[in-house]
């Protein structure tokens, strides 16, 4: 099978994607985080604040607020034990699973955190986050400034950070529960977990952007990865001040291949625990992985500034929407995606304006894809299907960010239509007054980008989702992230094969009735 039509499929036809007689070995599955095995280790405090404010004067980080940092974007926050079935006589039936504040697919978390840190009272080096134990493991002691920046491009000024954040994948943690179908899930739970992160450092008062283009050899072997079962997805520079940030380098700067870059740093092979004994091959997710790899700076490009054709359709203003303050801790604790516990209420012209312009607004962010002084609309964008919402007709219309205004693709009641699309019926649709979806470009930028563009459209998805799962959550409403659903039926209800476009994920908004569950906290 050709990658461009695994890609498609993925899309449109899983099916056709999916390894065939596919069996789940749920006795072999493998844990949900990393775990390394005889290295040096840091504790992290967990005497975790409960509520973040966005600091107005940024200051230089200790170890206890890097602590408190990684905890808010990727730190285990809830244990969840859920029954099959309510005759369960032992725990055969219990399945228990390990939540964070970023949601993520089947809550499996096949991505991984490590930093590159520079802080006092800890050693100068590179490090991966520990989930399970809230600590950090040392991988190579040193000052990587110029590696890094070589790996970069020279498009950053790493010796102004303060530290470097490393997103990466593991293929297997949840390949093996969903077969092919994981490489899709794995750039938007890596995109999820970029938005959460992008979102806690605002709190924090740390200057952030996000690189799409590496050297991915030299990145993975600076952090002792193989990339046959890992890979890094993005790089995400911290500072407490401006630093120089470039898109596409200096002309004055030297060519710098991987393979030259990783001759500089001896190899590293970390030993790591993953659990599973039998672990498969999936050989379609590492052949994408090889074609989407940028051996040279001399690939990185930059996407051409595209002007989106104007929206046809009746326009509805919304009402004026100024950015939402809210208790960021306390809406990722309240953070919920209702399955059948959605319940039908009227949504206010004021509730959609708050929640649109407020996701949308936050989502902007610096990368690597477009130079710095272009102006651009945004790569991923937002359709909706209405219903109930006061003062706006039931039907399905495209979000205009630049106008704060929604417009009229179809009238009428489309959740029976919407309902009938998914694979799985997980969620009542009739009881969700706003069904959204996250749309881009069906080529994913594959003529500038190549197959890296695929990913690199999943992340941008997520990080755009995670956003409105938390302006949701500010406005007392729940949402529930969902794959499962026919995007070639969606596609046609917003018209939108004359633009080249597709709906990417589908997320169910509204109002939920609260579960009958005993919850506890996992922070001190």
């Amino acid at each position: 099978m050709i990658l461009d039509e695994f890609l498609h499929n993925l899309h449109f036809d899983i099916e056709k994607a999916s390894i065939p007689n596919w069996e789940v070995d749920w006795e072999d599955k493998p844990l949900p985080f990393k775990l390394y095995r005889g290295l040096p280790v840091v504790p992290l405090s967990l005497e975790v604040p409960l509520t973040l404010e966005e600091l107005k004067q940024p200051f230089m980080p200790d170890l206890r607020i890097i602590g408190d940092f990684l905890w808010y974007v990727y730190g285990l926050t809830q244990i969840s034990q859920s029954v099959f079935s309510l005759d369960a006589t032992d725990h055969s039936d219990v399945m228990q699973s390990y939540r964070r504040f970023a949601p993520s697919g089947g809550a499996l978390y096949p991505n991984e955190l490590y930093v590159y840190l520079k802080i006092e009272d800890l050693p100068i080096g590179v490090y991966h986050y520990d989930v399970a134990h809230h600590r950090l493991v040392l991988l190579r002691e040193g000052n990587f400034d110029s590696y890094i920046a070589k790996a970069l491009g020279n498009r950053c000024d790493i010796s102004a950070c303060f530290g470097t954040v490393f997103v990466s994948t593991m293929f297997w943690k949840n390949f093996y529960k969903y077969n092919n179908f994981a490489y899709r899930l794995q750039g938007l739970d890596a995109g999820v977990l970029m938005g959460q992160l992008l979102e806690v450092s605002k709190r924090f008062g740390f200057e952030t952007g996000v690189y799409f283009q590496f050297l991915d050899r030299a990145m993975n072997h600076l952090l002792g990865l193989s990339e046959k079962e890992e890979a890094v997805y993005s790089v995400i520079p911290l500072s407490v001040e401006p630093t120089i940030w470039s898109a596409n380098g200096g002309e004055r700067d030297r060519i710098v291949s991987a393979a030259e870059l990783c001759r500089e740093l001896t190899l590293i092979q970390p030993n790591h625990f993953v659990r599973s004994q039998r672990v498969k091959e999936y050989p379609m997710l590492t052949k994408i992985n090889e074609a989407s790899m940028l051996d040279s700076t001399t690939l990185f490009s930059l996407i051409e500034a595209q002007e989106n054709g104007k929206c046809e359709g009746q326009a509805v203003a919304l009402p004026y929407a100024e950015r939402v303050s809210y208790d960021f801790g306390s809406v990722c604790r309240k953070r919920f995606s209702p399955d059948m516990d959605f319940i039908l209420g009227k949504v206010s012209q004021l509730e959609l304006a708050n929640l649109l312009h407020e996701a949308t607004q936050s989502f902007l962010y610096r990368n690597d894809l477009v130079s710095v002084d272009q102006r651009h609309e945004t790569r991923v964008s937002v359709n909706l299907c209405l219903y109930n919402v006061e003062g706006i007709p039931n039907g399905a219309y495209h979000y205009d960010s630049t106008a704060h205004a929604l417009h009229l693709v179809q009238l009428g009641d489309h959740r029976l239509l919407l309902q009938s699309g998914m694979s799985l019926n997980n969620v009542n649709l009739l009881q969700v007054p706003l069904c959204l979806h996250v749309t881009g470009v069906k080529d994913y930028y594959a003529p500038t980008l190549g197959y890296r563009g695929y990913r690199i459209q999943q992340m941008e998805a997520g990080m755009l989702v995670q956003r409105l799962l938390l302006s949701a959550g500010a406005s007392g409403m729940g949402g529930h992230p969902l794959l499962g659903y026919d995007s070639n039926m969606c596609d046609e209800l917003y018209k939108m094969d004359p633009q080249g476009k597709t709906s990417l994920i589908q997320i169910p908004i509204g109002p939920f009735r609260h579960r009958p569950w005993l919850m506890g906290g996992l922070c001190c």
